[in-house]
């Protein structure tokens, strides 16, 4: 019987530090190594007209949002009604990034629930979506003037992540 306390005492003592340090891990706060860098540099056609090219180029001198969704991404229909809400105020541009999706699905899913992109550039392959460090969709990047990515936040952004991080993060890069 003794023989089996140590085994035991050793796995509970593992099982109790795994706990507590999954306990701790907020999936938003997923660490970039890109946060502080250039946005890496990409030539994508835009989703709703192939013959357009985009660049992180054209939006020097701006800050911007980069939101990367797809139509089969249950948790972009989530974050949706808060993106549409955020185009409306124009407090920033936003731009679509539709990663490892469908041209036409993309298109129609835009149609059916609204575009709140100022316009959103199509990686089929996800290769610039690599690039970005993207996991899985949605996530959102935030670019300063220079296009150096200042903030990355994993999963579906909230009403509260706009007003307790976006807007203040928005208005020091702003001033800069």
């Amino acid at each position: 019987m003794k023989r089996y306390l140590l085994p035991l005492g050793l796995f509970l003592a593992l099982a109790s530090t795994l706990a507590l340090g999954l306990k701790r891990v907020d999936p938003q706060a997923l660490p970039s190594p890109l946060v502080g860098r250039p946005v890496p540099a990409f030539n994508l056609t835009q989703l709703d007209a192939p013959q357009t090219r985009i660049t992180p180029a054209q939006f020097k001198g701006q800050v911007w949002v980069l939101n990367a969704w797809a139509s089969w991404c249950v948790s972009c229909r989530k974050e949706h009604p808060v993106l549409l809400d955020l185009a409306r105020k124009g407090v920033v541009p936003l731009v679509g990034f539709n990663y490892q999706d469908q041209r036409e699905p993309g298109k129609q899913w835009l149609q059916k629930h609204g575009n709140p992109y100022q316009l959103t550039v199509f990686d089929e392959d996800g290769r610039v979506g690599m690039d970005l460090g993207i996991i899985g969709v949605p996530e959102t990047f935030v670019i300063d003037k220079q296009g150096v990515i200042r903030h990355k936040h994993a999963g579906p952004v909230t009403a509260e992540w706009v007003q307790q991080t976006l807007l203040p993060l928005l208005k020091e890069l702003q001033r800069g």
